[in-house]
């Protein structure tokens, strides 16, 4: 709620500034106010504010086209200058100053929103001209009071209702605008950020099959196997929005197993996974923390080494956490891009719906992650 009326806190400021002007040209008797004409006072009510409200909302926009800001303000003249020769004039329901009004209106929704105008404006000036028309056919060329009276409140929702139903109407095509802006927006980040994972781990993955090659070991083939089935499951699976869990954790698995081949030191490398596994995420979420695990852990230790991860599906909500040791050296060093990308990832993918916890305590290295699926 805070959060909305600070987006929106213009129309606050433009209602405070409404009542202040109300006050004062009632305190100079310069507008008088029936209090009997309730829909008539509303309808006056709800333009005003707008045409207060709108340019404050606006104000950055307005800032930096002056052209459009100095009509908007000779708009803003006039229309007062109108409303307080209507209320002099003492008339009821004056025609020109419901033609002056609607004039205005439509003047001042064809600068704030040009495009939305020019696209509608014969079915807007069609329907105004009819309307109008209309309008003085019963108060001036009738001539019959009674007449009119019985008609007044129609017509002046006729004459006015438009406004609000464009005013919708141009909102929501904003927002829909702003909607497939951010969509295509993250789409382009989330494309960035796979693109950076990939030659991360691949980059690390062919360093070691080049250790394996040096040393003409026999487990250089299986590793060319292995990793021939990890890039193919991250080029076309890495492309889907969303994978299956246990395709996931197949994934790490072959991973784990590229890893020990290459290792000649005993680690202690422990993967378990409970839980239902038939959940859906988004792929490559789990791959980064275990690949800095080896690389800051197991790689730089020389006996003793292990990496414990757990992982479990509880309501939709998937649990990871692993954790290793490594040497104190490489408490304070980077480790990389990897993490951040994650974090990025998860802000776009599920924002509000995860959560990651770093604890590094006496040579331990603990990450933990919730992500909520449902």
């Amino acid at each position: 709620m805070i959060a909305f009326l600070k987006k929106y806190r213009a129309f606050i400021y433009g209602l405070l500034i409404h009542r202040v002007l109300v006050v004062l040209l009632l305190h100079f008797n310069l507008i008088h106010i029936d209090n009997s004409a309730i829909l008539a006072n509303a309808l006056s009510f709800m333009m005003s504010w707008l045409v207060i409200s709108l340019p404050i909302h606006y104000f950055s926009f307005l800032k930096q086209h002056k052209t459009v800001s100095l009509k908007l303000l000779a708009l803003l003249f006039v229309f007062f200058v109108v409303i307080i020769n209507d209320a002099n004039a003492k008339i009821a329901d004056n025609p020109i100053t419901f033609v002056e009004l609607v004039s205005i209106g439509i003047y001042t929704f064809s600068i704030i929103a040009p495009s939305y105008f020019k696209k509608n404006a014969l079915i807007i000036i069609g329907f105004y001209l009819l309307a109008l028309g209309y309008f003085y056919y019963i108060r001036i060329y009738i001539n019959d009071e009674h007449t009119y009276l019985q008609q007044e409140k129609e017509i002046k929702i006729i004459l006015t209702a438009p406004f609000f139903v464009m005013l919708l109407t141009w909102f929501y095509q904003q927002w829909k605008w702003l909607k497939i802006l951010e969509s295509k927006k993250d789409k382009a980040e989330l494309s960035l950020l796979k693109s950076q994972i990939n030659p991360h781990f691949f980059f690390n993955t062919l360093n070691n099959l080049y250790g394996l090659i040096i040393e003409k070991s026999d487990d250089a083939a299986t590793v060319v196997l292995t990793l021939s089935d990890l890039m193919r499951y991250t080029i076309y699976m890495g492309k889907e929005d969303f994978v299956p869990l246990k395709d996931e954790i197949a994934y790490l698995k072959n991973y784990i197993e590229l890893h020990k081949i290459r290792y000649r030191k005993n680690v202690d490398i422990v993967f378990n996974y409970a839980g239902h596994t038939d959940c859906v995420i988004a792929p490559l979420m789990f791959i980064i923390p275990l690949e800095n695990a080896f690389k800051h852990g197991v790689e730089s230790l020389t006996e003793n080494a292990f990496i414990h991860i757990s992982m479990g599906v509880d309501n939709g909500v998937i649990h990871f956490e692993i954790e290793n040791n490594f040497e104190e050296t490489e408490a304070n060093k980077s480790v990389g891009i990897g993490i951040d990308n994650l974090k990025q990832r998860l802000a776009l993918l599920y924002p509000n719906k995860h959560n990651i916890q770093i604890e590094v305590k006496d040579s331990i290295y603990k990450f933990n992650i919730k992500i909520e699926t449902t």
